[in-house]
């Protein structure tokens, strides 16, 4: 059965698409079938992996509302080895359609219901806002992934993220854990990311990951492409940086099955 993580941050520009694309890739290179399933309506996690979002015909909206099934309306990328639910601007109607059905923070987990034992591993990008779609995710997610940059009004977001990831466990999700704080396009010679990076390790411990995301030229051009950076550049610290940050999700994830 898949573990399902969504990738969560209300803050925009902090690298949530980015991380989807390349982990997602990553873990496909590493031969475990994943789904990347993308629930922003910029698409623009269909993009990178090279979907055409423009011309769907079928997406997750269709998903969501129950017009079709999730195989139907899913993408095979053959050259990366990975399933993508892909979405587009018409999602944004999903928000308003949504508040007229029942149980309609279930919506996604129903429809990942039916093919999560056919993947191993299903990661979620959410909308950069606490929305009906960002809820979808939580609900049907068995963690959140939280990227983050270093810098000072992060922490601030931080917080008011963790106390929504409360209240969906308590409310509709009660196995909905914190998988871990991605520190993004960081730079080590700016003051500010070691301080805000030390703070967050001193108050997160063990739910800090220890790999780090280097601010990257290679990372920022790759969507263009319409490809992840491990293939875009697959010598380049961003491409290094995500398959490490797969190597540690596994191992976290061992370690876990183990405990």
């Amino acid at each position: 059965m898949a573990r399902i993580i969504a990738v969560a941050n209300q803050k925009g520009g902090v690298g949530k698409t980015t991380t989807c694309v390349n982990l997602a890739s990553a873990l496909a290179d590493m031969k475990f079938r994943t789904l990347l399933v993308d629930l922003d309506p910029q698409g623009n996690a269909s993009v990178g992996v090279g979907v055409n979002s423009r011309s769907l015909e079928i997406s997750a909206l269709d998903v969501l509302l129950s017009e079709c099934d999730m195989p139907q309306a899913t993408v095979r990328v053959e050259d990366l080895a990975l399933d993508v639910l892909p979405s587009n601007s018409d999602l944004t109607a999903a928000e308003v359609a949504l508040l007229q059905v029942d149980e309609r923070e279930y919506r996604l987990k129903y429809a990942l219901e039916g093919v999560a034992h056919q993947y191993a591993w299903i990661i979620i990008d959410c909308p950069p806002s606490l929305n009906m779609l960002t809820l979808n995710a939580l609900a049907a997610a068995n963690s959140v992934l939280i990227p983050m940059q270093c810098e000072y009004y992060a922490l601030e977001g931080l917080a008011s993220l963790l106390d929504t990831i409360e209240q969906v466990r308590n409310s509709i999700n009660h196995g909905l854990e914190i998988e871990g704080l991605l520190r993004t396009m960081y730079d080590g010679r700016n003051k500010l990311s070691g301080a805000v990076s030390e703070q967050l390790l001193e108050n997160f411990g063990d739910r800090v990951f220890r790999t780090l995301i280097p601010r990257n030229v290679r990372v920022a051009e790759a969507p263009s492409y319409g490809l992840p950076v491990l293939r875009y550049d697959p010598a380049s610290m961003g491409s290094l940086a995500y398959l490490a940050l797969a190597g540690e999700l596994l191992r976290r994830n061992r370690k876990r099955q183990a405990g």
